[in-house]
């Protein structure tokens, strides 16, 4: 087999599943469009709800989430604030025990967020009874009236798991400004088109609310040090739970702003969705047989290649491929113009300003780093780094030596 049939192997292995994931991603900025909501109508209770935010190493801004939920409209008898804050400051920990709102100070030699949650749970008193749980992360900012809007779209769901719509707080930066795209880009394919079909939405690492016992429940069946959101996602989907989503109930959260910590990021996201698709697949067969179609589609979305790592072949492909053989590099610039018009029919006029052509010309260039990233797991909450592809495969050898 000469170099030629090689290359050209290599082409379609690579070509095949990339233009798979931008049909896909194309098919749902479609639907998007599509009217998904009319006016949430008003509760006629108002229900008991606990809100809980992990905190880890965090500086101010723990208080001014804290304080932007103290400052709610809703009935302050009605919900309650409970901080995990693990290896947190002692200054801010004596500012926080200032505020009506339970503190816990767990000493985690390794803290997850999952590990947290758990803690909070198992040290709620038991005397304690509420419908439903808010999870927020340090740094999250939420408007007075947003327990009074959770509780109107919570009754109105009529079911186990709503997901808000998350925003960044902060655009002074391209890495922030792509960072947010990014965002709302997967809150119009995985959320909104989602919606629209009548799909499940995808739950977000905060802004997520969920039965109270269920939650309880399952929280604790969590063991994963990181995507604990996808891993309670998965659960939910395979009791056939819908996950409904609000747009206009909104969290906002800030952004990175530096190259390294986005590429991190996205690092970890690869690991995460490695991890759920390993742990999952074999669920496939079994979920359509019983049409359980949000698994389904879950496992599908898990099984597509993230989309930094896609912009970052296409990008690769799209510029080598001409030295080599240009007639090769031709799909991959008719895939590219389909990924970058879903890109931009997904994106929402408020990010269209002066520097979106720019923060978009970029993103290519800036995610290439994130294709090195997808054989290392993200940082965790620790600083402590482990090696995905490895850790991956040896959990694949000790379920087989298992069974």
């Amino acid at each position: 087999m000469n170099f030629w049939w090689i290359l050209y192997i290599f082409d379609w292995l690579l070509f095949l599943p990339v233009a798979i994931t931008v049909l896909y991603i194309l098919v749902f900025a479609i639907t998007a469009t599509f009217k998904t909501r009319t006016n949430v109508p008003k509760a006629k209770n108002q229900s008991r709800y606990i809100v809980l935010i992990p905190s880890h190493k965090s500086d101010t801004r723990i208080l001014e989430t804290v304080n932007s939920i103290l400052g709610q409209t809703y009935a302050q008898r009605n919900f309650d604030v409970v901080v995990i804050a693990n290896h947190q400051d002692e200054l801010i920990n004596m500012r926080l025990a200032q505020l009506p709102i339970t503190l816990l100070t767990p000493n985690f030699l390794k803290s997850t967020k999952v590990k947290s949650l758990q803690y909070a749970i198992l040290n709620l008193p038991q005397f304690k009874i509420y419908d439903a749980v808010i999870l927020l992360d340090s740094g999250n900012i939420v408007a007075p009236e947003f327990l009074e809007q959770i509780n109107d779209a919570f009754e109105s769901a009529g079911t186990k798991a709503i997901q808000t719509h998350r925003m960044s707080r902060n655009l002074d930066t391209p890495v922030a400004r792509m960072d947010s795209i990014f965002e709302e880009i997967n809150n119009t394919i995985f959320r909104r088109g989602h919606l629209a079909v009548g799909l499940s939405a995808s739950l977000n690492s905060s802004g997520s609310v969920f039965d109270f016992l269920w939650f309880k429940r399952n929280i604790m069946k969590i063991r994963s040090t990181v995507g604990e959101d996808k891993e309670l996602e998965a659960l939910l989907l395979r009791e056939s739970i819908y996950i409904d989503y609000f747009e206009d109930i909104h969290v906002y959260d800030e952004k990175t702003r530096k190259v390294h910590d986005f590429n991190n990021q996205r690092g970890r996201w690869t690991y995460i969705q490695l991890h759920n698709l390993l742990n999952n697949f074999h669920s496939l067969p079994f979920a359509f047989m019983n049409s359980q179609y949000d698994f389904v589609d879950k496992i599908i979305q898990w099984m597509l290649i993230p989309r930094c790592i896609m912009m970052g072949i296409i990008a690769i492909m799209s510029i080598v491929l001409p030295f080599i053989y240009f007639t090769l590099a031709l799909k991959w610039w008719l895939i590219a113009s389909i990924a970058l018009f879903a890109f931009a029919m997904a994106t929402p006029d408020y990010l269209v300003g002066k520097n979106w052509d720019k923060d978009f010309l970029r993103a290519p260039l800036i995610t290439i780093g994130a294709l090195y990233n997808i054989f290392r797991a993200g940082k965790d909450e620790t600083g402590t780094r482990l090696d995905a592809f490895t850790h991956l495969v040896q959990k694949m050898k000790f379920k087989k030596s298992n069974q």
